[in-house]
């Protein structure tokens, strides 16, 4: 007799959402769910967010010969942002969910569209490769504790500082026009411009929030788990 395939339970997770603009979105959300055609499928929506991150990515690597390239980027985000939100909040509007394979598809493609958005930015000519690394650096670490915190507190948080996904999607929007506009900045502080700073400065912010809750959850962890004798 064959036995049949461990799956593991799956509970219900408690998804944190507090960014500044999370009633706003939720609200379009909405809409573009009721107004979304039947054919459209939650998978079509992923695929669709992974075409606006190689958008983003190869109007980054064209700004190198034109920065008119980064028109391309700015769009991408906007396409990025459609398809990465609206896949899950469709397929919990038509209650079709599939909990973990929507789960590990969904953070699969997060993680590889993050890569593809923050390295671009370093492949531009207006931030170095080796200070778009470290906010990528924080920003992944930063997505491993919400994946990690799923598991030991069955919570998902989707923002910090009242920021989420989408607010970044903004900050680099406007990143992304400041170079258009701006073009090359000289270096301010040792080799580094301005645009250096701003990134680099952002991903400074995410490792030291990725200790600080570390920290945190590890002391709640401590006292609900006393030590044993």
């Amino acid at each position: 007799m064959v036995e049949p395939a461990f799956k593991p339970k799956i509970t219900a997770i408690d998804r944190i959402q507090e960014n500044l603009v999370a009633r706003a979105e939720r609200r379009a959300l909405n809409f573009l769910c009721l107004q979304m055609p039947r054919p459209v499928t939650p998978d079509m929506l992923t695929a669709f967010g992974m075409v606006g991150a190689l958008m983003v990515f190869a109007g980054s690597i064209g700004s190198n010969y034109d920065r008119d390239w980064l028109w391309l980027s700015v769009i991408g985000y906007c396409v990025h942002w459609f398809g990465d939100s609206l896949d899950g909040s469709l397929a919990r509007f038509r209650k079709i969910e599939r909990p973990r394979y929507g789960y590990f598809l969904d953070h699969s493609c997060d993680g590889f569209a993050t890569t593809l958005l923050v390295v671009g930015i370093g492949l531009t000519p207006f931030v170095q490769l080796e200070v778009a690394l470290v906010a990528l650096a924080g920003y992944l670490l930063m997505s491993i504790h919400a994946f990690l915190s799923v598991r030991v507190l069955g919570e998902l948080r989707l923002s910090y500082l009242n920021a989420g996904p989408t607010e970044l999607r903004l900050v680099l929007i406007a990143l992304t026009l400041a170079m258009y506009f701006a073009g090359r900045e000289a270096a301010v502080v040792f080799y580094l411009n301005p645009f250096d700073l701003f990134v680099g400065g952002v991903g400074v912010v995410l490792l030291a929030l990725f200790v600080l809750q570390t920290a945190r959850i590890a002391k709640r962890l401590a006292i609900e788990e006393p030590p044993r004798n």
